[in-house]
Formats: structure tokens, C-alpha cells, sequence
């Protein structure tokens, strides 16, 4: 509406020139007061984003049961290694001799044991012709039995100096990538299994086949993020390189930083190129929903129940016009789309979308991070929104789906190519609407009821 103000030679200056602003104002508005655009099909892709550092599912420190000097190191840092290739060599000389000295004490255990077998086999022989006595057979048992012991003993430390040399060469338990060695030629080390401090640590390793990235999302985004989903991760060392892979753990505890509460999420990527290396930085993109090629509309054609009737004043309808078209819409609605109940709800008379289910409220986030409360979950609810139908303005019940914050998906009530009514948002309606009442008081009522501007 143009608003312009009667000539009165009676108003002050001032006044004049706060009128001639709000008509100004009221003149812009009126000349596009809403917006037209086309129900079109669109891909709608709800993601959340966090940041996170690739790092190794596990690290193995590599230690040596073997005590004495390093004679050899055969892997350096960020080489792959095979399960079974040799990493480090320990001085093997005094393993080795120890291994020599049980091979001949076990020799000798072998000797006394057929020497000891071969008295006993006398001594049974005399006690069957009685030329013995009893206690000369039991003593010849017991020469046998302390023989076999002996040996028994002999083989055992044998077995124990042949690992103990065996354990001078430190080879890879499994395959993996050398992140890091802390020891050189010329180092001595202790023994991992003997010493107290439990030995040095020759180097790290782990196996790269497949990464993982810690990311700290937001407590607002966490509801929506379940274990499986796909995830794409992209680092700076690769700009235009996507990776993928999927949610596998959310933490159970919270981290605060700077006031903000976040949850750890944990993400597995495959990575058998070998692409992705600890300590990289990483931006993960967390995705909640998608859908591709369907009937979407803007979120800010979107109205609730309680926004009906500013947003009805605008388009020139009466609450009683659009009461009375919302209780018999719903025969075009079953007509104009296949009916999809998911998540949706029923359009009852008065205006007032009633959801099938218990309302779940949602943040839709739009441009410039506000956000408008409405009675609906993420992946669908029950809205009207304002087409026109043969050029004129008309309420439609509709039902919706999932929702980027800036478009939501429409699953029954519209076509594509319906034109629709973007209207702006409730607030700038009531605003609007206070300022022409009160442009309209200032231009016509007597000068001495004038109050100091709009409230």
C-alpha cells in the first residue's frame, strides 16, 4: 500500500520528515512485498562439518627381549615394512655363546642318561639272580631318573639360548610404516623382558591400510549423526582429492572448548594408497541426509500455524478465505502428489497443521546463521505454504522431507512448475505492519496526540 500523507501546514518540520522516511519506506515494500519463484526439482544434501587430524588406528612401540649393543638398524623413518622383514640387530655374541654352551651341556645330559640306563639294566639283571641287593636296584633307578632330569634340564636351556639369540634380530610383528626411531648403531639397550623399566623403545610403527580422524562436532549437530554414515574428508595436502569413509564410534563425553560443547566422533578411512599420514589436518564432512532430483521449495515459503495469518494479511486473504480452503484441500493434495506420510501430518480446519506423530522442534538455520523454530524434525513435517492458482494467491497444506536450511524437500501438496509465494519472514510482516499503523496515526490525527515515533 502507497502511503501518502495529507498536506498539512499545521506538522513540524521533523515530523514531515520522519513521514516522508516511513513512506519512502512503505512505498518500497509495497512495490515488492513478496517474492515469486517456480517449484523446482534440486538435490538437497544435509551435511555437518567438523575439523579433526588423521591419525593411526594403533601405534605399536617396537622393544627387544635382547640385551647389549645395537649392531644394525634396517629400516629408517616412513619406510613399509612386511611382517617378518628385520628392523633392528642386537650383538648376537653373547646369545650365541650361551647357545653353545647348552648344545654341550645337553650332550653330556644325553651321555649320562645312556649310561645311567645301561646300570640300571645290570642292576635288574643281578636282582633277578639275587646277586644284589635291594638297595643297590633302587639306587641304580634313581641314577636313571636324575639322568633323564638332567637332560630334561640341558634341553630347556638349550631351547631358552636359541630364542634368546633369535631374539637379537628384531624383526616387524605385522605390516606397517616406520613413523619414527629413537635408537642408532652403537646404542645398548636393555632387555624389554628383564629390566624393570620395561627396555627401550627401538621405533614406532603402524599399519596405514586403513586411518581414522577424531573430530569434535558440535552438541547442536550431534542428534542428527549416527554410526555408518558416510563421511567425506578432505586435507590440505590434497585440495581437490575427496576422501571417504564412515562414522564408527560417537564419543560418549562431551569436550569443552572456549564454552563451546562439542562430542568426539571417530571416522575410519580406507587409505591403501597410503595417501593419508598422521598428523595431517583434515575437514570432515559429516553427511546426515541426501536426496537427490525432488520437488523442493524454499524454507522461507514455509509457514507454521501460528504464521498463517500475517503471512494470509499480506497476499490480500482473510483467515476465514484460508480456513475455509485449508479444511477442503485436502482432495487436490492426495491429486497433486503421491502421498508419503513419512514424517508427516494432516492439514485440520482453521489453519493448524497438526503432525501424526509427537512434534519434534528443529532449528531450520537459513543464511547469515539465524534460525527460525519450527514444529517439525529435520526429515519432514507439515506446513502451508502461499501458491498462485489461475493468478491469484491460495493457502496449500503440504507435507515435507528433508530440509538443507534453505530448501526442504515436498513430498505431497505441490507440482513442479506451481508458482509460489516467498514471502518474508513473520517478524518483518509485524514490523511492517506496526509502522504503517503508525505512519497512518501520525498522518491523520490531530497534532497534539502525536507520541515520540514508532514503540
Amino acid at each position: 500500500m502507497r502511503l501518502v500523507p495529507p498536506a498539512r501546514s499545521i506538522l513540524l518540520p521533523a515530523v514531515l520528515g520522519t513521514l516522508m522516511l516511513l513512506v519512502a519506506c512503505a512505498k518500497t515494500q509495497d512495490e515488492s512485498p513478496y517474492s515469486i519463484t517456480t517449484v523446482t526439482r534440486r538435490d538437497i544434501v544435509v551435511s555437518a562439518s567438523a575439523a579433526g587430524v588423521i591419525e593411526p588406528i594403533m601405534t605399536v612401540e617396537v622393544k627387544s627381549k635382547a640385551s647389549g649393543e645395537i649392531v644394525e638398524v634396517a629400516v629408517e623413518e616412513g619406510e613399509a615394512v612386511k611382517t617378518g622383514q628385520l628392523l633392528v640387530r642386537v650383538d648376537p655374541r653373547i646369545p650365541l655363546n650361551a647357545v653353545v654352551q647348552a648344545e654341550a651341556d645337553s650332550a653330556v645330559a644325553e651321555a649320562e642318561l645312556e649310561n645311567a640306563e645301561a646300570q640300571l639294566r645290570r642292576a635288574e639283571t643281578l636282582w633277578g639272580s639275587q646277586s644284589i641287593t635291594e638297595l643297590e636296584y633302587e639306587s641304580a633307578k634313581l641314577g636313571r631318573a636324575s639322568a633323564y632330569a638332567r637332560l630334561i634340564s640341558s634341553r630347556r636351556a638349550l631351547e631358552d639360548a636359541r630364542i634368546a639369540y633369535e631374539d637379537t634380530e628384531v624383526r616387524a610383528a605385522s605390516n606397517g610404516v616406520i613413523l619414527g626411531r629413537n635408537v642408532e648403531v652403537g646404542s645398548v639397550i636393555a632387555s624389554a623382558s628383564r629390566d624393570v623399566s620395561g627396555g627401550a623403545v627401538l621405533m614406532r610403527m603402524a599399519s596405514l591400510d586403513t586411518v581414522q580422524v577424531r573430530a569434535l562436532v558440535d552438541e547442536t549437530d550431534i542428534g542428527m549423526i549416527q554410526e555408518g554414515v558416510p563421511v567425506t574428508i578432505t586435507v590440505d595436502a590434497y585440495p581437490n582429492r575427496p576422501f571417504h569413509g564412515a562414522v564408527l564410534r560417537i564419543g560418549a563425553e562431551a569436550v569443552v572448548q572456549q564454552n563451546v560443547t562439542m562430542f568426539p566422533v571417530l571416522v575410519r578411512i580406507a587409505n591403501q594408497q597410503g595417501l593419508l599420514r598422521p598428523g595431517m589436518n583434515s575437514e570432515v564432512e559429516i553427511h546426515i541426509g541426501e536426496v537427490r532430483d525432488a520437488l523442493a521449495v524454499p524454507n522461507a515459503a514455509l509457514r507454521t500455524e501460528e504464521e498463517v495469518e500475517p503471512a494470509a494479511a499480506l497476499v490480500g486473504l482473510s483467515m476465514e478465505t484460508v480456513r475455509a480452503r485449508l479444511a477442503g484441500v485436502e482432495g487436490e493434495t492426495a491429486a497433486a502428489a503421491p502421498a508419503d506420510t513419512t514424517g508427516g501430518g494432516t492439514m485440520q480446519a482453521g489453519g493448524a497443521v497438526r503432525p501424526e506423530g509427537p512434534a519434534q522442534q528443529a532449528s531450520f538455520r537459513g543464511q547469515g546463521g539465524r534460525s527460525h523454530q519450527r514444529e517439525s524434525s529435520l526429515f519432514g513435517g507439515s506446513f502451508v505454504v502461499f501458491a498462485l492458482r489461475n493468478g491469484a494467491p491460495r493457502a496449500v497444506a503440504i507435507e515435507t522431507g528433508l530440509t538443507d536450511f534453505d530448501y526442504t524437500v515436498v513430498r505431497s501438496g505441490l507440482s513442479e512448475g506451481d508458482s509460489l509465494i516467498v514471502l518474508p519472514t513473520s517478524g518483518l510482516i509485524e514490523e511492517l505492519q506496526r509502522r504503517e499503523a503508525w505512519a497512518r496515526e501520525r498522518a491523520g490525527g490531530p497534532l497534539g496526540n502525536q507520541p515520540g515515533g514508532p514503540r
